[in-house]
């Protein structure tokens, strides 16, 4: 494809963003497959590696919240996000093709070769797993295991109805790597704090999966979204409801409670808000309710946070 031809920016980005400003024109392909232009991704990917690290600090608090680490793993959570992000490219481009919204993406779009693509993405998953090298063991081979979750992941909307689940597993994982990083092991509460954040991916990426689901029906391609059909609201609901259920009770087994229950409550309004108020009949309103996933994931940290203060 000549450069004329080719999209100058990609359908579902936001409009105006810093790729498409100030990115040059030889990078603008690989930071859209690694979703640069769109980085609500790394942030959902990094919201549960905070969480864990103050779950952490509120279990042991002279311990104290680990900001080092923090900074660590958001440059590792850009990193891997990018390159799963790239690796589904690689694996979907055929199916993107077929999708109003990706067939502008670099590789369907021809801005990139697949065979590019699977450099850039080996390269991001070296320079990922330098900074994984600067924790424990235990929780290096935690999130080597997580792997297979991100390998598998790009498949499972082949063969099931269910690969948001799949999502919620790959990115919850951050949860279990931010609490072993400081302890060198497991418990009962991150494992809790993990399973309601796999409820939470769940919910949200049912409500961003509205956009494509009449293009996903004629093709064949499996969602949750398509499965709950007119029962969206009230099954988002639910899992969401779970999900902080699910954070309490985490809190709770670390000797926290009264201070992020209060706090939290910012957090649960806005995901009342996205289950009340989404209609995939309206352009952008899945997308925009996705999006405030972002402010879900500052609340809840800040409430964890000031709960470990106290």
């Amino acid at each position: 494809m000549s450069d004329a031809n080719q999209p100058s920016t990609v359908a579902d980005a936001q409009a105006d963003n810093w790729v498409d400003r100030h990115a040059p024109d030889w990078l603008k392909p690989y930071a859209r497959l690694a979703r640069w232009d769109r980085p609500i991704g790394f942030w959902l990917l990094f919201w549960p590696c905070i969480w864990g690290l103050a779950l952490a600090a509120i279990a042991v608090p002279e311990r104290g919240f680990d900001f080092p680490a923090a900074l660590l793993m958001l440059v590792g959570a850009v990193l891997m996000r990018g390159a799963g992000c790239t690796f589904n490219d690689i694996v979907d481009r055929d199916i993107d093709d077929k999708v109003a919204r990706t067939r502008s993406r670099p590789i369907p779009s021809g801005q990139v070769t697949a065979r590019d693509a699977l450099y850039f993405m080996v390269a991001q998953a070296l320079l990922a797993s330098a900074v994984l090298f600067q924790f424990n063991r235990f929780t290096v081979w935690a999130a080597v295991a997580s792997l297979v979750l991100v390998a598998i992941y790009p498949f499972m909307k082949r063969i099931t109805w269910w690969p948001q689940a799949f999502l919620g597993l790959a990115f919850s994982y951050g949860a279990l790597v931010g609490w072993s990083s400081q302890t060198g092991g497991l418990s009962w509460a991150p494992v809790l704090l993990y399973a309601g954040t796999i409820l939470w991916v769940i919910g949200y990426d049912t409500l961003y999966a509205l956009q494509d689901i009449e293009d996903d029906a004629l093709i064949g391609v499996k969602s949750t979204a398509r499965l709950f059909g007119e029962h969206v609201r009230p099954v988002v609901a639910v899992l969401y409801l779970a999900a902080y259920m699910l954070w309490a009770a985490a809190v709770v087994l670390v000797g926290g409670g009264l201070i992020f229950a209060v706090l939290s409550l910012a957090a649960i309004a806005l995901l009342g808000w996205q289950v009340w108020t989404v209609d995939p009949a309206q352009p952008d309103n899945p997308r925009a309710r996705f999006y405030s996933n972002h402010y879900v994931g500052v609340a809840l940290s800040l409430a964890l946070l000031a709960d470990w203060v106290w």
